[in-house]
């Protein structure tokens, strides 16, 4: 499969945006996992724990690989802390912590998930990365469907193409529109379904963005989705975005370790079908672009959002009722 070109192929600086790639599987340790991405792209394998590695030197850059949970890894806080001092005792316990942690690697190596982080990769070259999925495949790696218990994800960064208030706007309002058609299309799993990492938008969100009088420049934009949105697992997730753009801002959403800070969408909704031949990055990129098609559109965009208020705003006499309601419960 060939990846679709994007309305918008460049980034604001002119240059080809890039994707970065996210892939949660089983049946295929980190150790194993990162020996593979070495024989398809090159470079060298660093350890930095046992169950946390990383293959830099690559065409594209640095893949991180490694088992998803923190606790199989040592804490860097408490190595930080003890590698600072210089006494036996000191060493003593930061040996203990890190053989501790391997330890509890070793036990949960099958029962969570190993993760592939990749480099940001142009999105002409998707359909090379591609190699990486089907030699997980034909090394025995499992997705989603292969088990109730595997709620895995891939998950999409795209590079925005504009910082623009204007234009994060509309590719917003593009995929509150496009968000029921996307969950048709890649059926997501009924795990996925029931854990928290990809929830759908609140209704209330989305009315108050679709809605045409809605024109915030950038800190409010940032301000009402984190009002209506304090949380990492949205389906879109907005927060590494928006900590790029304001480092500074002092919501604890921003400042949360694990909110990676880049000028990307967040996109978290597929499937990791890693049992469906032909399945990858590719597959899930020309999904993503009815998003991008719809964003750079404003005529149809405008269109289907009039639409999308007409089926879901409450009538004026429910909106009334709704507000006295309110007065009533403050007094």
């Amino acid at each position: 499969m060939t990846p679709q070109p994007p309305p918008e192929p460049r980034n604001a600086d002119g240059e080809t945006r890039r994707v970065g790639v996210e892939i949660e599987f089983a049946g295929l340790p980190p150790r194993e996992t990162a020996e593979l991405v070495r024989e398809l792209f090159g470079g060298e394998i660093k350890v930095l724990s046992p169950h946390r590695l990383k293959v830099t030197g690559t065409r594209w850059g640095e893949f991180g690989i490694e088992l998803d949970t923190q606790y199989a890894h040592p804490d860097q806080t408490v190595v930080d802390a003890e590698a600072a001092g210089d006494s036996e005792w000191e060493r003593m316990r930061l040996d203990f912590h890190a053989r501790t942690r391997e330890l509890i690697g070793d036990v949960v190596t099958g029962l969570v998930p190993t993760e592939i982080v990749c480099p940001p990769v142009p999105w002409d070259e998707l359909e090379d990365l591609d190699a990486l999925f089907e030699a997980l495949r034909h090394h025995g790696a499992k997705g989603t469907d292969a088990s109730l218990l595997y709620g895995f994800g891939l998950h999409l960064n795209p590079e925005v193409p504009s910082l623009e208030a204007e234009s994060l706007l509309a590719y917003l309002r593009a995929y509150l529109l496009s968000a029921a058609w996307l969950r048709e299309q890649i059926h997501v799993d009924i795990t996925r379904e029931v854990l928290p990492h990809a929830n759908p938008f609140p209704r209330a969100y989305a009315l108050r963005v679709l809605d045409p009088d809605y024109t915030p420049d950038l800190d409010t934009l940032i301000d009402d989705y984190l009002a209506d949105n304090p949380t990492r697992n949205r389906e879109l997730d907005m927060l590494p975005l928006f900590a790029h753009l304001r480092p500074d801002h002092p919501h604890e959403l921003l400042r949360n370790k694990l909110v990676k800070a880049r000028p990307t969408f967040h996109y978290r909704l597929p499937n990791a079908q890693l049992s469906e031949p032909g399945w990858g990055a590719v597959t899930e990129w020309n999904r993503w672009l009815e998003v991008e098609r719809l964003a750079a559109t404003p005529e149809t965009l405008a269109e289907r959002s009039a639409q999308f208020l007409a089926r879901h705003r409450p009538s004026a006499p429910r909106r009334w009722l709704t507000r006295l309601r309110r007065w009533v419960s403050r007094r």
